[in-house]
């Protein structure tokens, strides 16, 4: 269900989970187009060269996964506007390991039209690699 204005938001609602693309292909794409494919010495494209470089394996760049989190927002309320994200980095999030976003609704102040957030990423194991919280503009 997408939301459009405040009054559509309801204190506790779990948003749709949303399981992104996390493939070599798409973080070495991904760190390709923001300037980091060729000196990131494979820490986004290859897992070996990322161990020889004391990495667990491969990474999803952060950046990327803020992304992942505003696009599973975004999916919720098309015509909402973040305003603001913050995020705690736990443990890397590792590329080729499916991750599972969850977004919940923590606040709502109806007058000013916000919406506050709780974000998380976690992996298969279900251990938290990403959490968060975003706030998000409605119109009333």
């Amino acid at each position: 269900m997408t939301v459009e204005r405040i009054s559509d938001v309801e204190f506790g609602v779990e948003l749709e989970t949303f399981s992104p693309d996390t493939s070599l292909a798409s973080t070495g794409a991904f760190a390709q187009a923001v300037g980091w494919g060729k000196g990131a010495g494979g820490r986004f494209t290859d897992h070996e060269r990322a161990r020889k470089s004391g990495l667990p394996g491969a990474l999803v760049p952060g950046i990327m996964a803020m992304g992942f989190l505003t696009s599973a927002i975004h999916r919720w309320a098309p015509t909402g506007v973040i305003e603001h994200v913050d995020t705690v980095f736990r443990a890397p999030l590792l590329a080729d390991e499916p991750c599972l976003l969850s977004v919940v609704v923590t606040d709502i102040d109806e007058d000013a039209g916000l919406v506050e957030l709780d974000l998380q990423v976690k992996n298969e194991a279900q251990e938290t690699r990403v959490f968060g919280t975003a706030r998000l503009r409605l119109s009333t």
